[in-house]
């Protein structure tokens, strides 16, 4: 007869964080693409929707009164404003995730980690992805043309103040060669599932392993 060896373990929040256009969404896509076992936390936001987004895939698109009632019962995980916009976290689904054994994976900024860290540091993976150089930058929100000029200037005026928190991180890596950055994003993740501490369940498992010795 067949034994499972597969051992539970805590969910993690895996959270990528970067400047606008430093390549967070992108490997965010690529993670979800490629791996099952984690699935992306939906955040709330008032920022108007770009025409490649959808409803429920992206985000939630919600009002700024809707956002604040929402932040004012408790239903955020974490929220922030950036680029003179609300994002925020519902707090059950990401709950519910991790004491599951899911992984969650949070597309944010640095306020919202910070956030995470206060309430879910045990829980919590993060890695920061910095753009080659500001010129680099620049040229990705223009290629991007999802932006008009004024947003892409003020998007670059905060990334000085959203790579200062860099060292605030568990990782971080620099996203020159895409391919190479995913690959990076790929082993932090494997690794960080196999820390002995998020998988209580192991002693168990060793004890048997004893017993039939």
């Amino acid at each position: 007869m067949a034994i499972s060896t597969q051992v539970a373990r805590n969910g993690i929040m895996f959270v990528l964080s970067s400047p606008s256009g430093a390549g967070k969404s992108t490997l965010s896509r690529l993670l979800l693409e490629n791996d099952r076992d984690i699935n992306l936390s939906i955040s709330v936001t008032t920022r108007p929707r770009r025409q490649s987004e959808l409803e429920g895939v992206h985000y939630h698109f919600v009002t700024e009164r809707q956002f604040i009632a929402m932040r004012e019962r408790g239903d955020l995980l974490e929220w922030a404003e950036v680029h003179g916009n609300f994002y925020g976290t519902p707090r059950d689904p990401a709950d519910a995730a991790i004491e599951d054994g899911r992984d969650i994976l949070f597309d944010i900024d640095w306020q919202g980690t910070l956030q995470l860290y206060e309430s879910k540091r045990s829980d919590v993976v993060s890695v920061f992805v910095l753009p080659p150089s500001m010129a680099e930058l620049r040229s990705r929100l223009e290629r991007r043309a999802e932006d008009q000029p004024d947003v892409i200037a003020r998007r670059l005026k905060n990334s000085q103040e959203e790579m200062s928190h860099w060292n605030e991180y568990d990782y971080v890596l620099i996203n020159d060669d895409l391919q190479a950055a995913f690959e990076k994003v790929k082993a932090i993740l494997m690794v960080e599932r196999l820390r002995r501490q998020r998988r209580a369940a192991i002693s168990d498992f060793v004890d048997t392993l004893l017993v039939e010795g």
